[in-house]
């Protein structure tokens, strides 16, 4: 044995450790697709052709606040991780608009320069006027397609009116995207559920263009899916796209069964393509990551921590292990379960009731439904009841915010969470569990996470809990906050090294690889000239 006067002072190991952990995140974020590498690769594969993305939710926003005009990022993982694609890319974004002073900085055809100050990209915005038209959008997009598609036991509602808006609002979207391609080569890159019917529209008018959609969603079963009154025309506008994405594999099978079950098409299902009416569209996935590099960097910035410190002074946390959540306030997140959980854990564990605090980061949408209405009044009663109850002096025992951070804003709160609590009831792949991981420089903190969300197949050493069970979910809770150090280092280590394996790039790199290899874009060659 080595004589204790020869080991080295245990403080000095655990310096050398976390300096050997500094550069491994180091070596590999160098590892990942810079934005420098993907607007290369851009050029190699796609050459002259523009890139048009269009998703429902834009980018940035701009908003009045105190007098004055602010434009404020996205706080949705999509938005935010787009966003970092579209500045590498220069690509045209269409969305719509939704800040209160979103007219009044765009140029009379909606559009305006993104970032502010920076001018990477041009964001043009589409307004939909109609007051009617908006809401009945909405509602078939959020009540309809929206449960149907995650397992959380809502009906969905199917109203002729909703599809109707939904129809006009996706022709609108094919109109502002063709007048952003202009008369040139382009790809449009579709996201998400909102845009099922676009590619038809656009194929229809300009049948040169590549079309790929994102479906960030899950995909339901084939069973599920054949219970809408219009599924065959939802299914014909996907497969007018040349490339259907989904976030995981089991996702694109269902999409592919569902297709096999309703059309008349032919299936090969092992090179995963759907052939109808002389079309062939390609279903692949691509499991999307956050910007892991510039989180990182944000995260270990001094005033960061500053304002991690400010957080604790304003809210009265002192001291307290902090459980955090964010998440829009919505039924899929598993919020009231996570409350329940957190109820049961300080019932049987009173020792800790001064010892940890629950900030609950929910953001409102979807107001207009009652299903929303409902349960953000319920939440709002929870957290009240959970304050009377456990709450003691200034300090209160669940901290509910809701007002719509700017993403930066967020990552100070995931800088001071010791646990991270992700309990979605149903995900396509749920990025705060990675933007949380990706946040950790330390290799400190602990991921509870539901295994119905997406980031649960990649991220394994999370510990992986069912909400559904709030009994062990409470458990888990415990566990997470009487982790060793030591248990605690080794599970972010490993969770840190799948998300650092990739990042936003390396997803647009590998989807607009596939765009190339399946000699999607016409008059575009391989690097050397080949086909």
């Amino acid at each position: 044995m080595v004589p204790d006067t020869e080991r080295p002072p245990r403080r000095l190991l655990h310096a050398l450790g976390r300096a050997a952990a500094r550069e491994s995140q180091r070596r590999d974020i160098e590892r990942q697709t810079r934005p420098d590498q993907l607007e290369r690769s851009v050029r190699e594969y796609l050459g002259r052709t523009r890139i048009v993305i269009a998703s429902n939710r834009e980018p940035y926003q701009h908003v009045r606040r105190n007098g004055s005009i602010r434009a404020i990022r996205s706080a949705g993982g999509l938005a935010s991780a787009l966003d970092s694609v579209a500045r590498a890319t220069g690509a045209v974004w269409v969305a719509q608009a939704s800040g209160d002073a979103d007219r009044e900085m765009a140029d009379d055809r909606g559009r305006v320069s993104m970032p502010p100050g920076q001018d990477r990209y041009t964001l043009q915005r589409v307004w939909i006027d109609d007051e009617e038209r908006a809401q009945g959008f909405n509602r078939f997009v959020n009540g309809c397609l929206w449960p149907l598609c995650h397992v959380v036991y809502v009906r969905p509602q199917f109203v002729a009116a909703h599809w109707r808006a939904y129809q006009e609002v996706n022709r609108m979207f094919a109109d502002a995207i063709l007048e952003a391609a202009g008369d040139e080569p382009a790809l449009v890159l579709l996201q998400d559920y909102h845009l099922a019917l676009c590619a038809a529209e656009l194929r229809a008018r300009r049948p040169d263009l590549t079309i790929v959609l994102f479906w960030h969603i899950p995909w339901p079963n084939a069973e599920v899916f054949r219970i809408v009154p219009w599924k065959r025309e939802i299914l014909e506008g996907l497969l007018a796209c040349d490339l259907l994405g989904f976030h995981i594999r089991y996702h694109g099978m269902n999409f592919i069964e569902t297709v096999s079950q309703e059309l008349e098409a032919l299936i090969d299902r092992e090179r995963g393509a759907v052939r109808r009416r002389g079309r062939r569209t390609f279903v692949r996935d691509y499991p999307i990551s956050p910007d892991v590099a510039e989180i990182a960097v944000t995260a270990a910035d001094p005033s960061t921590r500053a304002a991690v410190q400010r957080i604790r002074e304003r809210l009265a946390i002192g001291d307290a292990q902090v459980i955090l959540g964010v998440d829009r306030l919505d039924y899929t997140k598993g919020i009231p379960e996570r409350l329940d959980a957190y109820e049961l854990l300080l019932d049987r564990h009173p020792e800790w009731r001064d010892r940890v605090v629950m900030v609950l980061i929910a953001v409102p949408s979807r107001v207009d439904l009652p299903e929303y209405q409902a349960l953000g009044r319920a939440v709002a009663e929870r957290v009240e009841k959970l304050n009377e109850r456990f709450g003691s002096g200034q300090r209160q025992s669940v901290y509910l915010i809701t007002e719509n951070l700017d993403f930066r804003d967020l990552i100070p709160y995931y800088v001071m969470a010791d646990v991270m609590a992700v309990t979605s009831l149903h995900d396509g792949m749920n990025l705060v569990a990675k933007e949380y991981v990706a946040a950790r420089v330390h290799n400190d903190g602990v991921l509870v996470l539901s295994p119905y969300t997406g980031a649960s197949r990649e991220l394994e050493h999370a510990i992986q809990v069912s909400p559904f069970d709030v009994d062990r979910l409470s458990g888990a809770f415990r566990q997470a906050l009487t982790i060793s150090p030591d248990d605690r280092e080794r599970r972010m280590k490993s969770l840190r090294e799948v998300v650092a394996a990739q990042n936003i790039y390396d997803w647009a790199r590998k989807l607009l690889r596939d765009v190339r290899r399946l000699h999607l874009v016409p008059g575009a060659t391989w690097p050397g000239g080949r086909r």
